[in-house]
């Protein structure tokens, strides 16, 4: 199943990618996305090997973002695709059909594109301008998410939606009344004091908001 709390790797001038990613196990993280860039494949890869093996040390679960062939060699957990990076199509048939592929979109029409092309989850912002992404898509703001969501239930799309892009735990209750499955954090969890207690408080959080969203067959493919 999805988790309803992901974090986005980020390193900083104190952590790097696996030092951040094994804060938040420790902190209780179930759901990590392993984002590098401006990195050849051959050092992501490595990268990718030691998350994945802190991911299953704490019962985790690795996504790895643009670099698909990358989780297929690690055997992570799926792969997560950018609206410019390898199509959806394409990564599901070079990481399998028991992988979990997440997707980015800013529009319904992008959100509408990924479901019918077999994401299991969608990623959807970004929420507010975030320096963690360069050429960043338009800003959605809690009326874009009211709008999109309207939309998706409309066209009863029924992939968990996963909100993104300079969110924060305060965010996170006028978010949920939106309809959306769950969210996703980078800045406020790398190398952060408290993160296990913040973690805590997002997941009970979550619990006590009912998700848009059952259990679907998008959603059932884990291994």
């Amino acid at each position: 199943m999805i988790d309803r709390l992901h974090y986005i790797s980020q390193t900083n001038a104190e952590v790097s990618h696996l030092e951040a990613i094994e804060q938040v196990l420790h902190a209780g993280g179930k759901w990590i996305q392993l984002r590098v860039k401006d990195q050849a494949e051959n050092e992501v890869l490595n990268l990718a090997k030691a998350a994945n093996d802190l991911c299953k040390k704490f019962a985790s679960k690795l996504i790895i973002n643009d670099f698909p062939l990358v989780s297929k060699a690690t055997d992570a957990h799926g792969a997560h695709v950018g609206l410019n990076d390898i199509n959806i199509i394409k990564t599901r048939l070079l990481i399998g059909k028991d992988k979990f592929i997440g997707a980015t979109a800013n529009t319904f029409a992008d959100l509408q594109n990924a479901a019918a092309a077999g994401a299991n989850y969608i990623g959807l912002g970004p929420f507010r301008f975030t320096n963690t992404k360069k050429n960043l898509s338009p800003i959605l703001g809690l009326e874009g998410y009211k709008k999109i969501i309207d939309q998706v239930r409309n066209a009863n799309i029924n992939v968990p939606i996963i909100a993104i892009g300079g969110i924060t735990p305060e965010d996170l209750p006028a978010l949920l009344k939106t309809g959306i499955y769950g969210l996703a954090l980078s800045g406020v969890l790398t190398n952060k004091p408290d993160t296990d207690l913040l973690i805590k408080q997002l997941y009970q959080e979550l619990e006590n908001q009912p998700s848009l969203y059952p259990l679907t067959p998008s959603e059932s493919c884990s291994k």
